[in-house]
């Protein structure tokens, strides 16, 4: 059994999230990994506080194990969405995207563990101040939005930074990735892409037949001329992105607008003109639709049998 602190601190049996992916990341899903020993984490992305509450409330009836709520401090509806997962007692909250500050209190004082998702070792030991349980240091590999420090590099960087333990996410789908993210210094890790094809992930079986098929070259990063890059797939639609990106008879208010629910439009109706398969570069190792309780326990297997020329991490 692999022993890491995150599971002291959570509760869970794996030290095992499972990414906050808008549109994608919902009750079923998170509730799903929870059961399945790991940490199931609800997207809010930029829905209004009523709907996530719904699905806080839904994940609630389907396990009795801790989850978590993943908040983008972006969405317009960050103030409301900050309060209620508050008020619910959410026993995990992720952020993305901002600084969590101005919610910390609040959410320490509801009895909410708090783990920013982190892009330099320079924020992570900003949050660290502030009161972050954890941190997810977060590597450009993944999928959906990226920095700039591959996860080899930033793991064992922010690993020295702080005191606090470290989940590795960004290009880890499987135990090889796992282990290596271990032997980086996390004490966990994050997977996004690698549950976009969990039995249980509502996705348009489009979207899933796309990761399935993927190779290690399908994907493209477009929207770094806006100051916040996006990991996809290749598809129409994101050639298409790129190229005007590049182009500088299109202004960003265009770029922005062609953006615009791209996500959705690939999660729920698996539209390759309009829609933006968000995914990873892991994409290509993935070869088969599981239950997201196959999904763990093959990582885990595997990656004991690695681990265990490294006594120091099996129990």
């Amino acid at each position: 059994m692999i022993s890491s602190p995150i599971c002291d601190l959570l509760g869970i049996k794996y030290p095992i999230f499972q990414g906050a992916m808008a549109w994608i990341s919902d009750a079923k899903l998170a509730a799903a990994v929870s059961n399945a020993g790991g940490l199931g984490i609800i997207a809010a992305g930029h829905a209004p506080a009523s709907v996530v509450q719904e699905q806080i409330r839904t994940a609630k009836t389907l396990t009795d194990k801790p989850f978590g709520v993943n908040v983008m401090l972006m969405s317009p509806s960050v103030t409301e969405v900050a309060q209620m997962v508050a008020e619910e007692k959410v026993p995990v909250i992720t952020t993305g995207a901002g600084s969590p500050a101005p919610y910390m209190k609040a959410w320490h004082e509801a009895g909410s563990l708090v783990i920013p998702v982190v892009p330099s070792s320079g924020i992570a030991k900003v949050v660290e101040r502030l009161g972050a349980a954890a941190v997810v240091a977060e590597g450009g590999e993944s999928g959906g939005h990226i920095g700039d420090l591959t996860t080899m590099a930033l793991v064992p960087q922010v690993s020295d930074a702080v005191t606090i333990p470290v989940l590795a996410a960004g290009g880890i789908g499987d135990g090889r990735g796992f282990a290596a993210a271990l032997m980086l210094g996390a004490s966990g890790v994050q997977m996004g892409t690698r549950f976009l094809v969990a039995k249980e992930c509502s996705i348009h079986q489009h979207y899933k037949d796309r990761i399935l098929a993927a190779k290690d070259i399908d994907t493209i990063s477009t929207g770094k001329r806006l100051g916040h890059p996006v990991r996809s797939l290749k598809s129409p639609f994101s050639r298409a992105f790129f190229e005007k990106e590049y182009d500088a008879t299109v202004s960003n208010e265009e770029l922005e607008k062609l953006g615009e629910g791209a996500l959705r439009l690939a999660a729920q109706d698996g539209d390759e003109d309009k829609g933006c398969f968000m995914a990873g570069q892991i994409a290509g190792l993935i070869a088969a639709e599981q239950s997201a309780e196959e999904i763990i326990t093959d990582v885990i297997t595997e990656a004991e049998a690695i681990l265990r020329k490294a006594p120091q991490w099996v129990a």
